[in-house]
């Protein structure tokens, strides 16, 4: 996991050996605002599906210093309960400044785990804000924790995060406020109108109250998780998530690996002047690009790309 985080184009092989052995582990995703309790509910998750059987793998990831590109990793300090348990496997990443709340390399760690016989994998975003809802790319299902009274109703309403949803949680359920915070989320709901398509059943995200510290509540987030599983298998939205989710990761590749080439072939150099020339304001950044594409197919040997139009 490590090498693949730190050299992506040097561990093809390694993700390419993997891959048939992928497919089999539904991936819960677990977001919401600092604070909010996410690790101490993904440690209490863990512990329930190990209960039931489930191998567990843990992908936590916290936010980055803009300065030293550290980060404290400090998530596995509320599950260290877990340690011993070969049932589970746990992996802090740093942000390094991707956005969306995840890493760069979380798609592929999640593949990892999922190759390894993990059948449920949690994935803890860093603390989400209204428009951090890149995890429900990597998610079957997605589970955003919201504490009672956190700021105004107004804000919570036109936060995108809640759109993404298919469980929403009301933790820290013991302190005040709790009860007006879950109606407004019902009430929210309910305003939103159901998903649904056609005769295609629609699923009905539902608003739970835990208390993750105390372990209450939990018990009834792990069955609203099995009952979506149910509900993506029986409606087939599995196969159209599995479908939208390979269109993102292979667009992510292409954009990768035409970039690596670009600077194998172009080199560093001459990317470099080109940034020296956008900031000396002689060119702008969209016709660099141009040019550097165009000076890499004519160093391949390759025609330069131009319209024809037909008489």
């Amino acid at each position: 996991m490590t090498q693949v985080e730190n050299d992506p184009q040097g561990s093809q092989e390694i993700l390419a050996a993997m891959h048939p052995h992928t497919g089999r582990a539904h991936i819960v995703g677990i977001t919401g605002s600092p604070g909010s309790g996410k690790s101490t509910l993904v440690a209490r998750l863990t512990r329930v599906f190990r209960e039931r059987g489930h191998r567990v793998g843990i992908v936590a990831v916290d936010p980055s210093s803009p300065f030293s590109g550290g980060a404290v990793l400090g998530d596995r300090i509320r599950s260290r309960d877990l340690a011993g348990d070969d049932g589970v496997f746990f992996r802090s990443a740093a942000s390094r400044a991707s956005l969306g709340g995840l890493s760069a390399a979380t798609a592929d760690h999640i593949s990892l785990l999922d190759a390894c016989g993990y059948d449920r994998i949690c994935v803890e975003t860093v603390g989400a804000g209204q428009s951090e809802v890149e995890i429900a790319q990597h998610a079957h299902t997605t589970v955003v924790l919201q504490v009672p009274d956190a700021g105004d109703h107004v804000q919570t309403l036109k936060a995108g995060i809640l759109e993404i949803a298919d469980i929403l949680v009301v933790n820290k359920s013991d302190l005040p406020g709790a009860d007006s915070t879950a109606a407004m989320l019902r009430a929210m709901l309910e305003v939103g109108g159901e998903s649904g398509d056609g005769e295609e059943a629609a699923w009905n995200v539902p608003v739970l109250r835990t208390d993750a510290r105390a372990g209450i509540g939990v018990d009834e987030v792990v069955d609203a998780i099995e009952d979506h599983v149910a509900y993506l298998r029986a409606s087939g939205r599995l196969r159209c998530q599995e479908f939208s989710r390979a269109e993102q990761r292979l667009e992510s590749a292409l954009a990768s690996a035409l970039l690596h080439r670009l600077l194998s072939v172009v080199g560093e150099a001459r990317v470099a002047a080109a940034a020296d020339a956008i900031v000396s304001r002689e060119i702008d950044a969209h016709s660099a690009a141009g040019e550097l594409i165009a000076h890499m197919d004519v160093l391949r040997g390759t025609p330069p790309t131009h319209h024809v139009t037909e008489a």
